[in-house]
């Protein structure tokens, strides 16, 4: 028998480590946009669910942001059957939002494969993000000066409030992987146009920052962008553990809300302090604070003047007695 293509061999092994985190004979919707990425994860989940008497379905999103996107949706799908695999797909209205085309593309990327699954009852949802699409949310998270969080990049898995687990198999795996990948199995991948549309932030990052940092700092930024986001990842899971160790003693419902004590704030690191308060405002009003907003409100705690209420996306937070309270608005 011929040898295996080591491209195929690693996104395989890749796809078998993330299913084997999931139930056996469950249902998996995998992402297919039709290009180089998406078409490897799919052909590698169709060989791999075999073993676990899994059942795979492609999810194909049409955005409506180019013309012949409906074809390249049709084509997507076709694919999929070429592979034995059940295809659905759904055309949705990208209405742009403050944060540009590629953000409110992204949510309604995401809320459309959400209700695929649901219809199908999968287990989960597989992406095809890269180790270069990791590396390129880093440095993006990085010029937008969006502390941790957004530095973390993107997490190989996570579960939702729906307990829908969201995996990303290859976030281990090169771009060029999976091209090889393609070629290999005698797939052809579908080029999307916006790829190279340098309108988008994320194209230029690719295009031309990243050669750049490669060129100037030598080969393995992508790779080392990637580890820090892992790193922080670590960090950050340490820091949500000593959270929840904590907010139970120092938080308490108030009227129209939630308050916490200004004692058990001022005596935590800063760090820890502003993570209680971006989490409270978070589960408790779905805010997303700013590290502005957060400043402003640590402020109540550090250095109490007398300053009233501070606004907040969706909650107020005032200082009363010895304890902080935020209330919906």
């Amino acid at each position: 028998m011929p040898s295996l293509s080591p491209a195929i061999a690693e996104i395989r092994l890749a796809v078998r480590t993330a299913l084997a985190e999931l139930p056996e004979r469950s249902t998996i919707v995998v992402a297919l946009s039709g290009g180089a990425d998406s078409l490897a994860l799919v052909a590698a989940t169709a060989f791999e669910a075999r073993a676990r008497g899994m059942q795979v379905v492609s999810a194909t999103i049409d955005h409506g942001l180019q013309e012949g996107s409906a074809d390249a949706a049709a084509a997507a799908a076709a694919k999929a059957g070429a592979l034995g695999i059940r295809s659905a797909s759904e055309r949705v209205d990208v209405r742009h939002d403050a944060d540009g085309p590629e953000s409110a593309a992204r949510d309604a990327r995401y809320a459309a494969l959400r209700r695929i699954a649901d219809g199908e009852r999968a287990a989960a949802v597989l992406l095809g993000h890269t180790l270069d699409d990791q590396a390129e949310t880093v440095l993006l998270g990085l010029a937008r000066g969006a502390g941790a969080a957004s530095l973390q990049g993107m997490s190989p898995n996570r579960v939702d409030d729906e307990g829908l687990m969201w995996v990303r198999p290859m976030l281990g795996v090169r771009r060029e992987t999976t091209r090889a990948f393609c070629a290999a199995s005698d797939l052809v991948p579908w080029e999307d146009p916006h790829n190279l549309d340098d309108r988008f932030a994320r194209v230029r990052v690719r295009e031309r920052v990243l050669p750049v940092l490669e060129s100037e700092l030598g080969p393995g930024i992508a790779k080392a962008l990637a580890r820090t986001a892992e790193q922080l990842r670590e960090d950050a899971e340490a820091f949500d553990e000593m959270i929840q160790e904590t907010i139970e003693d120092i938080v308490e419902h108030a009227e129209a809300g939630i308050s916490v004590s200004v004692a058990a704030l001022a005596a935590n690191p800063a760090a820890l302090r502003n993570r209680i308060i971006r989490l409270v405002a978070r589960s408790e009003f779905g805010a997303s604070l700013t590290r502005i907003q957060t400043l402003e409100v640590a402020r109540l705690v550090t250095d109490w003047s007398g300053q009233g209420p501070i606004d907040l996306p969706g909650c107020a937070a005032a200082r009363a007695g010895g304890r902080i309270v935020f209330t919906a608005r």
